[in-house]
C-alpha cells in the first residue's frame, strides 16, 4: 500500500529501515551508536526499542570488524545493514570491502551472494572537521562487485534504501550529510527501480548539468538562476553511480549539446572524470563544446571556515556554463 508523508531525508531513511525490518526478519541493523542513541544523525532512532537488541544493536569501535561480521551474516542468510558513522571512519573497513564484500560472488562463481548494505554519511556542507567530510565515492566506484548509490531527495532516500536492502548484491549507500534535514512529501511503498537509473530533475535546452547526491540541489539552484538570466539548463541526477545509466545521461547531453558535471569530490581521477570520459566517448559528435567540470579542489578537506570556498557553488557552476563556447553556436 502506498502512502505519503512529509519527511526529512533522515526520517525517510529511518522509515525505509523500519519497513524493511518489518517485512523481512532477516534484516538486521548495526554499527557504532546506532542502537538506543539512534545514530549520530538519528537515522536509526527507535529501531532498537521497536525490534529489540537482536535486530538493531551497537558494536565496538572497529569498522573492519563491523563489515567482517556483516559478511559472515550475509553468507548465512541474513541481510545486514551496517552504518559507518562518518565517511572517513569507513577506511579501516576498506580491506574487508575490497577483498571480501566486492569479490565474494566472483570468487564463488556466483554460488555465494552478499545481500548487505554499507551506509556511509558522506560529503561536506555541515562545517565538519577533518575525517568527517570526505567524498569517498571514487574508491567504491572503482571497485568491481559493488553497487554505489547516493540519493539527493528524501523520496529517493526511501526508495533506494529499500531497493538496496532487497538487492542480492552488496550496496555502498552514500548519504549526503547536508541533506539529512531537507524535507519533502515522500511516497512510502513500492517504487520503480532506481539503482542503475538516473532521472532528469529539470528540463532544459541550452546545456545539461550532471550531478549526484549533495551536488544536485546546487545544480538545480544554478539552473534556476540561469533561467532568470535567459539560459535554459537541464539537470540530471545520477542517483546510481554504479551501475551507471549511460542511456539517460547521454540522451540528456545529446539533447542540449553542452554539459557540466558538478561534484564535491576532488576532480583528479574521480567519478566526475569518468562521467566526462563516458559521455565524450558516446556523445562526441553531438557536443558543441568540451564538457566542463566543477568539483572540489585537489586538496585534503579544508577547515570549516574555508568549506564554502572548496565546495562547488552556484557561481562556479554558472562560470563553467558561460565557458561552453557559446560564441561558436
Amino acid at each position: 500500500m502506498t502512502r505519503h508523508e512529509k519527511l526529512s531525508m533522515a526520517q525517510a531513511l529511518n522509515r525505509a529501515l523500519r519497513d524493511a525490518m518489518t517485512d523481512d526478519p532477516s534484516v538486521v541493523v548495526f554499527g557504532e551508536d546506532v542502537g538506543p542513541l539512534g545514530g549520530v544523525f538519528r537515522v536509526t532512532d527507535g529501531l532498537t526499542a521497536e525490534f529489540g537488541e537482536d535486530r538493531c544493536f551497537d558494536t565496538p569501535l572497529a569498522e573492519s570488524g563491523i563489515v567482517g561480521v556483516a559478511v559472515g551474516m550475509a553468507m548465512n542468510g541474513m541481510r545486514p545493514v551496517v552504518e559507518m558513522q562518518f565517511d572517513a571512519f569507513a577506511y579501516p573497513a576498506f580491506e574487508q570491502i575490497v577483498s571480501h564484500v566486492a569479490k565474494m560472488r566472483n570468487r564463488t562463481r556466483g554460488q555465494v551472494a552478499l545481500p548487505m548494505v554499507i551506509r556511509i554519511p558522506y560529503a561536506g556542507g555541515i562545517g565538519g572537521v577533518e575525517h568527517h567530510c570526505d567524498s569517498s565515492e571514487a574508491y567504491y566506484a572503482h571497485t568491481p562487485g559493488l553497487h554505489v548509490v547516493t540519493p539527493s531527495t528524501a523520496t529517493d532516500a526511501y526508495g533506494l534504501l529499500r531497493e538496496a536492502i532487497a538487492s542480492p548484491d552488496p550496496v555502498v549507500f552514500l548519504e549526503p550529510k547536508k541533506l539529512y534535514w531537507s524535507k519533502e512529501e515522500v511516497e512510502l511503498g513500492p517504487q520503480p527501480p532506481a539503482i542503475g537509473r538516473a532521472v532528469v530533475r529539470r528540463e532544459g535546452t541550452d546545456a545539461t548539468l550532471i550531478a549526484y547526491g549533495p551536488s544536485v540541489p546546487v545544480a538545480l539552484e544554478a539552473a534556476e538562476v540561469a533561467d532568470r538570466e535567459g539560459r535554459s539548463l537541464q539537470v540530471v541526477d545520477l542517483r546510481s553511480i554504479v551501475p551507471f545509466d549511460d542511456e539517460t545521461v547521454c540522451a540528456a547531453v545529446r539533447s542540449t549539446g553542452r554539459a557540466v558535471v558538478v561534484a564535491e569530490a576532488a576532480g583528479f581521477a574521480s567519478v566526475s572524470s569518468e562521467i566526462v570520459a563516458r559521455v565524450t566517448e558516446r556523445c562526441f559528435h553531438s557536443l558543441a563544446a568540451p564538457i566542463r567540470r566543477v568539483t572540489g579542489f585537489d586538496i585534503p578537506y579544508p577547515p570549516p571556515k574555508y568549506e564554502h570556498l572548496h565546495l562547488p557553488g552556484v557561481d562556479r557552476v554558472l562560470d563553467a556554463v558561460d565557458d561552453l563556447q557559446w560564441e561558436d553556436s
